[in-house]
């Protein structure tokens, strides 16, 4: 019982650890850090993010935290860049999303598409990112139907099926929100003590689709919101922006596991709205 008791308070204080940014800090403010240090935000961070999420500053990225993007002709770009993404009306897995890139001067360009498995087996349910460019598989999401909290490995896509990292559910958490870890940042990459410091965070309104992604220094790398930033003639999508120099790939693929984790939600609330 002792034994049991001491996991529960160490599980909580590291929790606390990596929530409030240092334990028993209050601050309202993120403490930044260098560039190796766990990823620091606050309650009020996370509140601001709810009522404003698709309204906060992106940052420009210098690196990612990962050997190379997933795609080194279009994942990442020197400006900040557009997106629309639609789920698909006609499904057979319920976990389909179609991508279009919309240009500020008018127009789109279609840029990916997210599949779903028809199966929900274990090594069976994933979600594929494919260019619709190239036709490539560029990024697979593996779900662990036994975990804590719902988590997908993160892979890169095709014959390579190399291991990047991984997003979850935050465990403990005032207010919803997912972090996205990578191999190779320390700890063991098990669910409680042992886990690395997460790469980025997404907090906000995920019902509402406002909602922000940041990265271990607390700077707004995309943000995704309902109202059109560019007017794109489709129904039913969110639009989402990605921070110059931010990997648009792992954005996407991340975005879309959160989306259907709020699937039923998000059906009960067009049916309050028809």
């Amino acid at each position: 019982m002792r034994i049991l008791l001491a996991f529960l308070l160490a599980l909580f204080w590291q929790q606390c650890h990596c929530f409030l940014g240092s334990p028993l800090i209050t601050k309202a403010t993120i403490d930044v850090k260098t560039r190796s240090s766990p990823l620091k935000m606050n309650l009020l961070t996370d509140l601001g993010d709810m009522l404003g999420g698709g309204n906060n500053v992106l940052t420009p990225q210098p690196s990612l935290p990962y050997s190379k993007p997933f795609c080194s002709s279009t994942s990442c770009a020197e400006g900040v860049r557009t997106f629309a993404v639609q789920e698909r009306l006609l499904t057979f897995t319920g976990e389909d999303f179609d991508v279009a890139e919309l240009h500020p001067g008018g127009g789109s360009t279609s840029f990916a598409k997210v599949r779903g498995a028809m199966l929900h087996l274990p090594g069976k349910d994933k979600m594929r990112l494919t260019s619709t460019q190239t036709n490539e598989e560029l990024l697979v999401l593996d779900r662990k139907l036994i975990a804590a909290t719902p988590t997908y490995d993160i892979y890169r896509g095709g014959s390579g099926a190399e291991k990047i990292g991984w997003i979850e559910k935050k465990f403990i958490s005032m207010t919803d929100s997912f972090d996205i870890y990578m191999e190779g940042k320390g700890g063991f990459g098990v669910t409680g003590l042992f886990k690395p410091p997460p790469a980025y965070k997404i907090t906000g309104d995920f019902l509402d689709r406002n909602f922000v992604m940041r990265n271990e220094e607390g700077e707004c790398v995309a943000r995704v919101s309902e109202d059109w930033i560019i007017e794109f003639d489709a129904f039913n999508h969110y639009q989402v922006q990605v921070a110059p120099g931010m990997d648009a790939v792992l954005v996407l693929a991340c975005l879309c596991a959160i989306d259907e984790e709020f699937d039923e939600e998000h059906k009960a609330k067009r049916e309050q709205e028809a």
